[in-house]
Protein backbone atom coordinates (compact mmCIF):
# COMPACT_ATOMS: atom_id res chain seq x y z
CA UNK A 1 0.00 0.00 0.00
CA UNK A 2 1.09 3.59 -0.57
CA UNK A 3 2.51 5.37 2.45
CA UNK A 4 -0.05 8.15 2.14
CA UNK A 5 -2.96 5.68 2.53
CA UNK A 6 -4.38 4.19 5.68
CA UNK A 7 -7.16 1.82 6.65
CA UNK A 8 -10.47 3.07 8.00
CA UNK A 9 -13.64 1.18 8.81
CA UNK A 10 -17.02 2.50 7.76
CA UNK A 11 -20.43 1.02 8.35
CA UNK A 12 -23.05 0.76 5.64
CA UNK A 13 -26.25 -1.27 5.96
CA UNK A 14 -25.14 -2.64 9.33
CA UNK A 15 -21.96 -4.07 7.83
CA UNK A 16 -18.43 -2.83 8.46
CA UNK A 17 -16.10 -2.27 5.52
CA UNK A 18 -12.37 -1.69 5.77
CA UNK A 19 -11.12 0.58 3.03
CA UNK A 20 -7.74 2.09 2.26
CA UNK A 21 -7.94 5.83 1.60
CA UNK A 22 -5.69 8.85 1.40
CA UNK A 23 -5.59 10.86 4.60
CA UNK A 24 -7.07 13.94 2.92
CA UNK A 25 -10.10 11.88 1.82
CA UNK A 26 -11.05 10.64 5.29
CA UNK A 27 -13.57 13.33 6.13
CA UNK A 28 -15.44 13.10 2.82
CA UNK A 29 -15.49 9.27 2.91
CA UNK A 30 -16.86 9.23 6.44
CA UNK A 31 -19.44 11.89 5.52
CA UNK A 32 -20.49 9.87 2.45
CA UNK A 33 -21.03 6.78 4.60
CA UNK A 34 -23.08 8.89 7.01
CA UNK A 35 -25.25 10.19 4.16
CA UNK A 36 -25.89 6.61 3.01
CA UNK A 37 -26.80 5.51 6.55
CA UNK A 38 -29.20 8.46 6.95
CA UNK A 39 -30.85 7.73 3.59
CA UNK A 40 -31.22 4.08 4.59
CA UNK A 41 -32.98 5.16 7.78
CA UNK A 42 -35.32 7.40 5.78
CA UNK A 43 -36.24 4.58 3.39
CA UNK A 44 -36.66 2.09 6.26
CA UNK A 45 -39.10 4.48 7.93
CA UNK A 46 -40.94 5.12 4.68
CA UNK A 47 -41.37 1.41 3.98
CA UNK A 48 -41.66 0.25 7.61
CA UNK A 49 -44.97 -1.53 7.00
CA UNK A 50 -43.63 -3.60 4.12
CA UNK A 51 -40.94 -6.25 4.12
CA UNK A 52 -38.15 -4.45 2.25
CA UNK A 53 -34.79 -6.14 1.81
CA UNK A 54 -31.56 -4.28 2.63
CA UNK A 55 -30.50 -4.67 -1.02
CA UNK A 56 -33.68 -2.91 -2.11
CA UNK A 57 -33.02 -0.06 0.32
CA UNK A 58 -29.44 0.25 -0.93
CA UNK A 59 -30.68 0.27 -4.53
CA UNK A 60 -33.08 3.12 -3.75
CA UNK A 61 -30.35 5.06 -1.95
CA UNK A 62 -27.96 4.53 -4.87
CA UNK A 63 -30.60 5.72 -7.32
CA UNK A 64 -31.41 8.83 -5.29
CA UNK A 65 -27.76 9.77 -4.83
CA UNK A 66 -27.06 9.17 -8.53
CA UNK A 67 -29.96 11.45 -9.50
CA UNK A 68 -28.65 14.12 -7.13
CA UNK A 69 -25.16 13.76 -8.60
CA UNK A 70 -26.41 14.11 -12.19
CA UNK A 71 -28.47 17.17 -11.26
CA UNK A 72 -25.40 18.78 -9.71
CA UNK A 73 -23.34 17.99 -12.81
CA UNK A 74 -25.96 19.75 -14.95
CA UNK A 75 -25.91 22.75 -12.62
CA UNK A 76 -22.13 22.98 -12.78
CA UNK A 77 -21.88 22.64 -16.55
CA UNK A 78 -19.95 25.77 -17.53
CA UNK A 79 -19.60 24.87 -21.21
CA UNK A 80 -22.48 27.12 -22.39
CA UNK A 81 -20.95 30.05 -20.49
CA UNK A 82 -17.47 29.34 -21.84
CA UNK A 83 -18.78 29.22 -25.39
CA UNK A 84 -20.66 32.50 -24.92
CA UNK A 85 -17.58 34.17 -23.43
CA UNK A 86 -15.52 32.96 -26.39
CA UNK A 87 -18.04 34.43 -28.87
CA UNK A 88 -18.15 37.74 -27.00
CA UNK A 89 -14.34 37.85 -26.83
CA UNK A 90 -14.12 37.33 -30.60
CA UNK A 91 -16.67 40.10 -31.19
CA UNK A 92 -14.79 42.44 -28.86
CA UNK A 93 -11.46 41.70 -30.55
CA UNK A 94 -13.02 42.32 -33.96
CA UNK A 95 -14.53 45.59 -32.76
CA UNK A 96 -11.21 46.75 -31.29
CA UNK A 97 -9.37 45.96 -34.54
CA UNK A 98 -11.88 48.00 -36.53
CA UNK A 99 -11.66 51.05 -34.25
Amino acid sequence: MDDDKFLIHIEIAEKSYGIWIKREEEQVVREAAKVIRNKMIQYRQRYAKSDVDVKDLLAMVALQLSINNLQLEDKNDTLPFSEKIQVLTQKLELYLKEN
